[in-house]
This record gives C-alpha cells, sequence and structure tokens, in this order.
C-alpha cells in the first residue's frame, strides 16, 4: 500500500496534468473552527503508514492522515470517500470504482500538492500484495485476482470468487505512488513509513523530541476543512500518570482508560466518560515450538491453573466478560454454547502428570529431566499497574501447579522483533482488536506462520486450514456462522491460547470537545466532524 515512484502524474512526455484539485470547499454545518486536541496513547506507535503498521496506536494515527475508497459511516453504512461511485457486476466478481477527481496528496515541505489518480490505488495494492512488503494485509485481499487502471480516474478490481461483504473490504487505506523510496514494496526501514503523506483530514507535521506526533487540519480536504485545527498524540509509559495528565488539564482525551481509573473520571464533571464496544480480547499465546507447550494437555493445564474472574474482578473492577474461544463475544461468530474453564488447579496438575510430568525437588514440574521453566514476554514500556498485576498473578498460579515462569517487560518495538520476528519467547501476553471480527485465519491458519505475521505461535491444525478457508469461500452467511461455531469449539479444546476476556472500553474526554463520535476499531473515522466553541479554544 505505499510504494513510490517519482511518477509526476503527467501523460508521456505531454504537458496537460492530471487536474489538480480546486480548494476545498469549508464544511457547511455552522460549527467553528480552530483550538487543538491533544490526547494520551499508553505508548508509541511503530510505524505510521496503513500498510505495515500492526498495532492500534499506528491504526489510529493512519485513520487521520489516509483515506479508503470507501469508508463505514457511523450508522455502520458503507459510503464513499476517495471512490465518489462504484458498480458490481452481477456475478460478483467485479468490482469497478469510479474516483474523485478533486483530491490531492499532503504536500510536502517546498513542494506542490500532487493530485491523487487511479495510479495510486492500483500502486497501493501492488505494493500491498508484493512478497517482499511485510503486513498482516495480505491475507485479507487474497480474494482480489487482478487490479486493473481503466483510466485516470477509473480503476475495476476482479476478485477470484464472490465473497460475503466484499465492498466493505475495499476500505484500505491509498498510499501515494510518490510517497515510499521503494517503488515496488514497502519495509519499516522506508522514510515513507515514520513521515507519510496522505489524502486524509490532517496532515503530519512533525514528531517533536519527546515523540509528541503534530497533525494539522487540511486546508484542502476534499470532504471539507475538518473543524479542530490541531491534533497532538502523546504517548505515555504509566496510565496512571495518563488520567492524571487529564485530571489536570495536560491532555484532552484519553482513547482508552484504564478500567481502574473509571470512578475518579466519572466523578469529574469536566469530563465524558464515552463507552464503545470495540471487539476485541486479551490472552495468554503458547510457542508452538517448543516442545513442552506443544503438547495440548500442558495448554489446556495452564487454562485451568488460571483464576480468571478473579483477575477481572481485581485489575479491572469486574469491566468486561470471561471468554472461551477465539471470537469477540460481541461477534455474531461467537459460539455462546462453550463455556470457559473453570478454575480447577487440581485439574491442571492431573493433566500435567498425563502429560508425563512429575514434581521435583524444588517444587518445579519436569519431564526427562527438562524442567517445566518457560519466559513471558509483555510488550510495554513500563510496568503499567494493571498490566504488572495481570501477567505477575498468571505467574503465581502457574507456580502453584509446579510451572516456573519468567516475566519480561519489553518496550513495544522490541516485543515486535522478538515475538514476530524471532519467535524468541515461550509465552506472550497481548491482545487482538478486530474490524472483521469473523475472520481469524491470519490468527490461526498455518500459511500465516512467518516473520511479521500474526499467527506468531507457530499453531497448525489441518481441520483448521480447512475450516477457515471454507468460512471463507461460502456465501451462504448461516453456513459460515455454522463453520465458525465449530471452529470456536474446536480452538477451546486446543487451547493454542488461554482466552481472558474482552474488556469494556471507554473513552474520555474534556466536555469543550463536542459531537465526539467513535468508531469502535479505528476511533478516529469521524474526528473531521468534532469541533470546539470559540470560547474553549486555545
Amino acid at each position: 500500500m505505499k510504494r513510490r515512484l517519482l511518477v509526476l502524474l503527467v501523460i508521456a512526455g505531454m504537458s496537460c496534468l492530471l487536474p489538480f484539485a480546486a480548494d476545498a470547499a469549508p464544511k457547511t454545518d455552522g460549527r467553528p473552527n480552530g483550538g487543538a486536541m491533544s490526547y494520551g496513547e499508553y505508548g508509541r506507535p511503530s510505524t505510521l503508514d496503513p500498510i505495515t503498521s500492526n498495532e492500534m496506536i499506528s491504526l489510529r494515527l493512519t485513520e487521520l492522515i489516509f483515506n479508503g475508497l470507501v469508508g463505514i459511516n457511523e450508522k455502520q453504512e458503507i459510503v464513499s470517500e476517495l471512490a465518489e461511485k462504484w458498480d458490481v457486476s452481477s456475478d460478483g466478481r467485479t468490482y469497478t470504482f469510479f474516483l474523485r477527481k478533486n483530491v490531492t496528496w499532503h504536500p510536502r515541505e517546498g513542494e506542490e500538492a500532487r493530485p491523487f489518480s487511479a495510479d495510486d490505488v492500483i500502486f497501493t495494492y501492488k505494493m500491498m500484495m508484493h512478497p517482499k512488503t511485510i503486513t498482516s494485509l495480505k491475507v485479507r485481499y487474497e480474494f482480489i485476482d487482478t487490479a486493473e487502471k481503466v483510466d485516470d480516474f477509473t480503476v475495476k478490481f476482479s476478485l477470484k470468487r464472490p465473497i460475503l461483504n466484499a465492498l466493505a473490504k475495499f476500505s484500505f487505506k491509498i498510499i501515494p505512488r510518490h510517497g515510499p523510496s521503494d517503488p515496488l514494496f514497502l519495509t519499516r526501514e522506508d522514510t515513507f513509513v515514520q513521515n507519510p503523506i496522505g489524502t486524509g483530514p490532517y496532515i503530519l507535521k512533525n514528531i517533536t523530541a519527546d515523540r509528541e506526533i503534530i497533525l494539522v487540519a487540511n486546508e484542502n480536504y476534499f470532504k471539507g476543512r475538518p473543524h479542530i485545527d490541531k491534533i497532538i498524540s502523546k504517548p505515555f509509559a504509566d496510565q496512571n500518570i495518563m488520567t492524571q495528565a487529564l485530571m489536570f488539564n495536560a491532555i484532552d482525551m484519553i482513547v482508552l482508560v484504564n478500567p481502574r481509573d473509571i470512578p475518579e473520571i466519572q466523578g469529574d464533571k469536566r469530563f465524558v466518560l464515552q463507552p464503545y464496544n470495540a471487539l476485541s480480547y486479551s490472552f495468554f499465546g503458547y510457542n508452538m515450538r517448543n516442545p513442552l507447550l506443544a503438547d495440548k494437555r500442558v495448554r489446556k493445564a495452564f487454562s485451568y491453573a488460571v483464576n480468571r474472574q478473579e483477575m477481572l474482578d481485581s485489575f479491572f473492577n469486574g469491566q468486561g466478560t470471561i471468554i472461551s474461544g477465539p471470537f469477540a463475544p460481541g461477534s455474531w461468530a461467537y459460539n455462546l454454547e462453550v463455556q470457559p474453564l473453570p478454575y480447577d488447579p487440581q485439574k491442571a496438575i492431573a493433566l500435567l502428570k498425563e502429560a508425563g510430568f512429575e514434581q521435583g525437588a524444588d517444587g518445579i514440574m519436569q519431564k526427562e529431566g527438562k524442567k517445566l521453566s518457560l519466559r513471558l514476554k509483555v510488550p510495554i514500556e513500563k510496568e503499567s499497574e494493571a498490566m504488572k498485576r495481570v501477567v505477575l498473578a498468571f505467574k503465581n498460579y502457574l507456580k502453584n501447579i509446579g510451572a516456573d515462569v519468567s516475566v519480561e517487560f519489553k518496550e513495544f518495538r522490541a516485543w515486535n522483533e522478538d515475538v514476530l520476528r524471532e519467535y524468541d519467547f515461550d509465552i506472550v501476553y497481548a491482545s487482538w482488536v478486530f474490524d472483521d471480527s469473523a475472520d481469524i485465519s491470519q490468527l490461526f491458519h498455518s500459511s500465516e506462520i512467518g516473520p511479521w505475521k500474526y499467527n506468531f505461535i507457530g499453531y497448525s491444525n489441518p481441520e483448521v486450514d480447512s475450516l477457515i478457508v471454507e468460512s471463507k469461500l461460502t456465501l451462504d452467511h448461516e453456513k459460515r456462522r455454522t463453520i465458525n461455531r465449530k471452529l470456536h469449539a474446536i480452538l477451546a479444546e486446543e487451547n493454542p491460547y488461554t482466552f481472558l476476556w474482552s474488556l469494556t472500553n471507554y473513552a474520555a474526554y474534556h466536555k469543550k470537545l463536542r459531537r465526539v463520535a467513535i468508531h469502535p476499531y479505528k476511533f478516529f473515522s469521524f474526528a473531521d466532524d468534532w469541533f470546539i466553541p470559540e470560547a474553549e479554544q486555545k
């Protein structure tokens, strides 16, 4: 999705440039422009482009900088973005998009803004699917057979087969062909991933020495200039400090409030506490490359050993739901008939003994002279209170059944390197957030085992592979539901993860921010309509 060539968008040697956009008209909603909004994030983004990004902090920023061909409105309806209209063939295998002609890319320092065209769309697709581009998006778009430029403002995608809800998948972000330094594929070493340009409502202005990311309003945004002049993303290594920054007016918003801080914020009339239903869950994942963890009985023993309800109540004020399998509980794919394993340490010990382990003199289980000693890697910059309590409780639960767990807290980029590239871990603690809650192929299909892919635990099961493919191929929604319910049951039994919980998400923001609508996955999808009354602008 990002490749770049110095194509000046000039037709071969001719002097007729593709039409540049006129200045976008201001919004006509009567709301004032002006003011700045700063928001707190727990951690820093690894990249700022929509292709190599693989965590939510980055994704939220790309939502402000880039656009897709289509988008989703507040009613969850598909609406036009860079494509102003589209046609779908009667057999559901050809999608033709007619692009807007009044869109320009954010200008780089000292350069004129360049026009957006079909070349950028084809470029993005080819770069996204290039074998050397490391991205989790490939599997999501494997259903596309060809992408073709019809003319300067028309593109045609041919599908390998009709699929359910195909149109919504064309919301992938488009990048400029003059953006990346390599014209063929995108890597994290490319300067574009840290200094991107898009077509979206906000332009990346600069990144400060403190790693604050400053975005300014795009005066020529094709939907109309966004109301708020400046948005600043501020990283925090400690959630408690982030909450205090909100309370003392150092920031205006927190995108994800620590559940333990909800009562404090709720009791302050200056702030709005807004729930949003993200499709997400947390888990402990097990590296199947470790022979000890390749045994399903060991993984299942760990799930029996953990008192999830106790942790949820103690560390998150009970603000969540215990889960039993690989789908978020708010998803139609979730199998309610599969119950979470109960807390049963005696059953856990029995399973370990069944797997051939015996307790040593030091209390640690061992098998054939090898101790059940494992490394747990956790992706944070510093141990936040809630996360530290979860992992230390997990360590103690497993100690009670004879497993020795050492905990390593890693800065997110280092965690990414260790887990996604080097597979240097035994257990991880992490969370998934879904936009398509019924598609778990990236997590559990064996083709997704590889560097920088999401099946980093190395899980492989031919039956699961077959069911995932069958789920993707069917056009019958009820059949797909049945397949996914079976997938849920198998993965709950296999325990590649100890599935934990889905937390209730809350954002908190100062009441000066108005008309704040939040996308449950991308968060900032509607931020160009947010505004600050003139009397409260600073």
